[in-house]
């Protein structure tokens, strides 16, 4: 699993209980995978279709940092499924996991585009030695 970002808990991150509030790390999820999708598939309306169990096992407070990791589970022909776990940077504990995450391309008219991707890509590998 690679870990690609972090982010800082602040006071507007949290719930009455003065942890991270879930709604919060979801939306980090969402959109950190919207980020990577669209970059590996190289389709800008590209969109969150489905999420398996979602279930916190452990939280951050203020000032903690989180780690959002993804790994490729596979591609479909206009999808790409992934898992997501996220971990507190400062306690070394797993937050939570996602198992599978279905994130689909879209055409202009809102249905699924092809992509025609098979692997993961890496910017150095598009660029090419220049």
């Amino acid at each position: 699993m690679n870990f690609h970002t972090r982010k800082w808990v602040k006071p507007q991150d949290l719930n009455p209980n003065g942890t991270l509030f879930g709604g919060r790390l979801l939306e980090w999820i969402d959109e950190e995978l919207g980020i990577y999708a669209i970059i590996q598939l190289e389709i800008p309306r590209t969109v969150t279709k489905y999420m398996s169990e979602i279930d916190f096992v452990s939280s951050a407070k203020q000032g903690d940092i989180v780690e959002i990791g993804i790994k490729v589970l596979a591609f479909g022909n206009s999808s790409i499924t992934l898992k997501c776990s996220v971990r507190n940077k400062l306690t070394h504990k797993t937050i939570i996991v996602i198992d599978k995450i279905v994130m689909v391309s879209l055409d202009e008219n809102g249905s699924p585009k092809s992509h025609g991707k098979t692997k993961i890509e890496y910017v150095k590998d598009r660029l090419g030695d220049k």
